[in-house]
């Protein structure tokens, strides 16, 4: 008999469920079926490790009619998964991503943390 893995509860930090929903739809079901994949432990394909925050911090890729969309989340916690941004990019200096959109990740990850010791390191 296989068991089945349990699923994390998703959190969304700050405006991010908002910001997710205002994405063009394609992008939004995308984003919501590997968020899915990650609340039951997976890695999705196109998820890859966001720069500057350890290794637990991941980011969802989109393309949709020429634009690039990010998820950015964390797995940092055992028992729980926290969407920290949704946005599009929009960078002015090309690959990289704006600086404020990299201090509003920064920032929701302390959030994050204040969370979930608060609801689950009881």
């Amino acid at each position: 008999m296989l068991l089945q893995p349990s699923e994390k509860p998703l959190h969304w930090v700050g405006a991010s469920k908002k910001d997710l929903l205002a994405l063009p739809p394609d992008v939004v079901d995308d984003f919501g079926y590997a968020l899915g994949a990650v609340q039951m432990g997976a890695t999705p394909p196109h998820a890859k490790l966001w720069k500057g925050e350890g290794s637990a911090v991941w980011e969802l890729v989109e393309s949709h009619r020429g634009d690039t969309f990010r998820a950015v989340y964390t797995v940092r916690f055992a028992k729980a998964v926290y969407v920290l941004h949704c946005f599009q990019k929009k960078s002015p200096s090309g690959i990289r991503t704006a600086q404020s959109d990299v201090n509003l990740i920064h920032e929701r990850l302390k959030l994050a943390e204040l969370h979930y010791k608060d609801h689950y390191d009881l």
